[in-house]
């Protein structure tokens, strides 16, 4: 990737940049620049009374990117980098947002923590989501340990489920299929499908729900061998969903989830008959009770966890669970003061030589003052409580301020935020690197930034953020776990832009500047940009293009336990859609990696080339 794209995209952002969201003209406007944020308080406010930087990604954005994954949808995200999205599934994906790592971010599901105790990150894998079940996500960068606990340090993940439609019976149906292949060897072979069924609807006060999809991949080795033998993977997932809404007050859902995939990989960079199986079985309830000016919120869910490698070494199996209980009341006072009192409690459990677990109880509360004159002020608090560590006080505090202009306004925000991670199972109690010893990490987080927003047309926000972290926890020598001494601080400017110059034509631009110190930063890029065009032809046909940037990164050789820089790239991405049946029945193209950019992404591991990809969407 030559510097002068990297000037291109700085210059566009500096000047007025761009985004797109929706296929319809009314709702460009509505869901774009007036849409209404959740995530950084459980409220629905405005953005503009929002005093955090919260990314929204719709439906119709999820519509326009069929056929792509979860982790390809959200890399193209300010402050976010998912390592692994842009090469073979089945290869370990790690989110960093913000210079952080993994057990840094958190992902919630319908209003509920998850993660896998027993692995050695307790991260959740993408891999487990099946796009087409979402309706839409909510991506809050920062600081929320208040509102969400352990782990909410750099980023939450907020993912929405699709709802039952409101007719007795509604179905949508996608199928795709596509080639999978390398720059190297540009076969055109047909090498991925994909399929997704859906059928859901309200039979009077009952409302179900019930998806299948199934991925399958092949044609590409995981690890860059001279005999580059293919590796496949193989993807399952079931969910079901019943509800009954008592009265106008009292609503409850209960839901189901089976997750399933194979994965084929190499051990040690080298070809081997190796073969991973990961299962997820999930069961949840959620109830809200409305009363007056408030309502009270239940979410819990109960996840099981197993993992099975077979492998050079022999077979190993891990299995983990956890239960996730939130309870709170929203209440609002005078229209002004949105209130949240709640207690969330987690417990984790894995099987490592013996059972282990441990449990977190937080109480917590949140209050968000929304002013007439322009302040808006969100502060919250949580005490965490955890069975091997005792209680810890976290706070924040994030005020902003809004100037009304003729034809829009101006935000200035800040915000000032602790944040508390207890380490997880594998770091206490593993049978390899376990350490019962190991002190919690803390990190404190300090941001500042200005939002502009002008016509109904244009939207340019930046934002600084500084982030000091004590105590991380790493390995020695031996590969036991241990706190590492050095402080590290990680800090950087997110720019993003949004403009809608015309109803059939918008363009989306972010760029982020990111600095870790106090460590090697493994695949954390300093520069990363993307640029997202949209254009709607006629009432049928609509077409983007998308640019992406990822700057110069380093990774570890585990050969010679040396850190290696890996080469900037960028990519070029292009799709076109096209109604057959107005509403009902559509026809979609994808090329990713236009150019056919030969790129290293991870130290070792296959990227994917030119790909093209064929489908189509029938609602019913």
């Amino acid at each position: 990737m030559k510097k002068n794209h990297l000037w291109l995209i700085t210059a566009l952002l500096a000047g007025k940049g761009i985004f797109a969201q929706n296929a319809q003209q009314d709702s460009l406007k509505v869901q774009q620049l007036d849409e209404v944020v959740v995530s950084d308080s459980k409220f629905e406010l405005k953005r503009e009374n929002s005093g955090k930087t919260v990314i929204k990604i719709t439906a119709e954005e999820m519509q326009r990117n069929q056929g792509r994954t979860v982790a390809e949808i959200i890399n193209t995200k300010s402050g976010i980098e998912i390592a692994g999205s842009r090469g073979r599934d089945g290869d370990v994906l790690g989110v960093y947002a913000r210079g952080g790592r993994g057990r840094q971010v958190l992902i919630i599901i319908d209003g509920v923590r998850v993660s896998d105790p027993s692995t050695f990150s307790a991260e959740y894998d993408l891999r487990l989501l099946s796009p087409n079940t979402i309706e839409s996500i909510e991506i809050i960068k920062g600081a929320a340990s208040t509102l969400y606990g352990t782990n909410a340090v750099t980023a939450v993940i907020n993912i929405t489920t699709k709802k039952s439609s409101k007719k007795k019976i509604a179905g949508n149906f996608e199928t795709s299929v596509g080639t999978n292949q390398t720059a190297d060897d540009q076969n055109y072979n047909l090498g991925s499908i994909q399929n997704s069924a859906n059928v859901n609807g309200t039979l009077g006060k009952f409302t179900y729900g019930v998806d299948f999809s199934n991925r399958y991949k092949s044609g590409l080795s995981a690890a860059v061998t001279p005999e580059n033998e293919e590796d496949i993977f193989s993807h399952y997932s079931t969910n079901l969903k019943l509800g009954y809404q008592f009265s106008d007050a009292i609503g409850v859902q209960v839901y189901g989830n089976q997750t399933k995939f194979k994965n084929e990989y190499d051990a040690t960079l080298a070809e081997a008959p190796n073969l991973g199986e990961n299962e997820q079985q999930r069961v949840g309830l959620s109830s809200t009770l409305d009363y007056g000016g408030g309502s009270v919120h239940l979410n819990t869910a109960f996840t099981d966890y197993e993992s099975v490698a077979n492998d050079t070494f022999g077979e190993s199996i891990t299995e983990g669970s956890n239960w996730v209980l939130d309870l709170y009341n929203k209440y609002v006072f005078g229209e002004q003061f949105h209130t949240i009192l709640g207690v969330n409690y987690i417990k984790d459990e894995a099987v490592f030589t013996e059972d282990v677990d441990f449990t977190i109880v937080d109480p917590y509360a949140n209050v968000v003052y929304v002013s007439d004159f322009g302040l808006n002020l969100n502060a919250g608090a949580r005490l965490n409580n955890h069975s091997e560590y005792g209680n810890h006080f976290v706070y924040n505090v994030n005020p902003s301020y809004v100037f009304d202009t003729e034809n829009g306004y101006v935000k200035l925000m800040g915000s000032y935020a602790t944040s508390y991670i207890t380490p997880n199972l594998t770091q206490l109690f593993g049978a390899f690197g376990g350490n019962s010893e190991l002190e919690p990490e803390e990190n404190t987080t300090i941001e500042g930034g200005i939002e502009f927003k002008l016509n109904e047309k244009l939207r340019i926000s930046t934002v600084y953020f500084d982030r000091n972290e004590t105590n991380a926890i790493g390995y020695d020598a031996n590969f036991m776990s241990i706190n590492i001494a050095d402080e590290i601080d990680a800090n950087g400017v997110e720019v993003e832009a949004t403009w809608l110059p015309w109803s059939k034509f918008s363009v989306n631009a972010n760029y982020t500047f990111t600095e870790r110190k106090g460590d090697n930063a493994i695949r954390i890029p300093k520069h990363k940009a993307n640029v997202f065009l949209w254009y709607q032809f006629c009432e049928t046909t609509n077409a983007s293009l998308s640019y992406a940037y990822t700057g110069e990164r380093f990774d570890t050789d585990f050969a010679t336990f040396s850190d290696i820089a890996l080469e900037p790239f960028s990519l070029l991405n292009f799709s076109i859609g096209h109604e057959l049946i107005k509403n009902k029945l559509n026809v979609f193209v994808n090329a990713d990696n236009l150019l056919n950019e030969d790129y290293r992404e991870l130290l070792g591991f296959t990227t994917r080339g030119r790909n093209f990809r064929v489908g189509l969407n029938l609602n019913l």
